[in-house]
């Protein structure tokens, strides 16, 4: 697929697989539109936890999931695992969002594809340490779907969290080249999508891309851990932001007693929206903590191990003190919309 001055100009390579993915992911959504075939595969119909109007295709995995799968299976065969159960995914997820399967199947999905994709590749570590693993990649397949919700989020934080990786895979002290052309596909693929998801959407994920690029998310960052490329913190960093928004809000539901699986508003986006700095407004400040979070995480690699993990405790911190504000402001405007509604 590419000649050899590629090969040797990795970073050429990466932008004209990140740019051919794009392309290929806009052209396959907008097919979809134009041809009105995206409404008869998947619509989503807004309800009282919605935080959109209006009747939108969930078609985002049909670009996203076949350009990753074909592009992986080009520039990273070695990578065929992670491409193989994807798809698999994708199919279980678009069964879900056409007819809705009970929870135990989709779980039941995603343990498989995690488990054969570890088994496949094991690390030399204790089996508790891979089962660990394991239980945090299924986690994230969820979390991401969890935080598929607002317009041009999910597929924002697709972008530039496959873009740090994509960076790290070739900056690294041990540099894996088909991570990185991995990683820039689905990088590229987010941007794809995000030609028609970014406010006002005209599309969204669905589970067919949200549950795919979770669970592709956390393979890729397992196979860069495995491959020494980077540590294991490292991917959990990237994706901070997801990770601590659904992993905060999953405790606090589950602390009242509520069913966590069960849609709801109280995620910290879904607050930022309702609470009037909108969708486009949200998209953006999240793309700019992630982008400082993954800026520190690429500085921190090859760095001591004690500055490396100062670095994700104190990001860590942030992140919690950035979560305390939008409680202040979703309760002061809470506040307001009563006072409002008194006078």
């Amino acid at each position: 697929m590419f000649t050899q001055a590629h090969v040797n100009s990795p970073w050429t390579a990466v932008a004209l697989v990140a740019l051919s993915s794009a392309g290929v992911c806009a052209v396959i959504l907008l097919t979809l539109l134009k041809t009105g075939l995206a409404w008869r595969l998947a619509t989503d119909i807004p309800n009282d936890r919605s935080l959109h109007v209006r009747p939108t295709p969930r078609v985002g995995g049909w670009g996203i999931v076949p350009v990753a799968v074909a592009a992986i299976l080009l520039v990273a065969p070695t990578l065929w695992c992670a491409a193989v159960a994807a798809a698999f995914l994708a199919a279980v997820s678009q069964m879900d969002d056409r007819r809705g399967l009970p929870a135990r199947v989709r779980f039941a999905a995603h343990l498989i594809a995690v488990v054969a994709f570890v088994s496949l590749y094991p690390a030399p570590v204790p089996w508790w340490v891979l089962a660990a693993l394991s239980f945090l990649m299924i986690w994230l397949v969820n979390l991401y779907n969890f935080m598929d919700g607002a317009d041009g989020l999910a597929g924002g934080m697709a972008f530039w969290g496959f873009a740090g990786y994509a960076v790290a895979a070739l900056v690294s002290a041990h540099p894996m080249p088909e991570l990185a052309l991995a990683s820039a596909a689905l990088a590229g693929a987010a941007i794809g999508f995000l030609f028609f998801n970014f406010h006002p959407a005209r599309i969204f994920l669905g589970d067919a891309g949200s549950i795919s690029l979770g669970f592709l998310a956390g393979a890729l960052g397992y196979w860069g851990w495995l491959g020494g490329t980077w540590p294991v913190w490292f991917p959990m960093l990237v994706f901070a932001p997801f990770i601590t928004d659904a992993s905060i809000t999953l405790l606090r539901r589950l602390l009242r007693g509520e069913k966590f699986w069960q849609p709801h508003r109280e995620h910290y986006y879904q607050r930022m929206v309702r609470s009037g700095i909108g969708h486009a407004g949200t998209a953006c400040a999240w793309y700019a903590v992630m982008v400082t979070g993954i800026m520190l995480a690429v500085y921190a690699l090859g760095r001591s191990p004690a500055l490396q993990w100062g670095v994700v405790a104190t990001w860590m911190v942030i992140l919690f003190l950035m979560g305390v504000a939008v409680d202040l402001h979703w309760r002061r405007f809470q506040a307001t919309v009563s006072e409002q509604s008194e006078v």
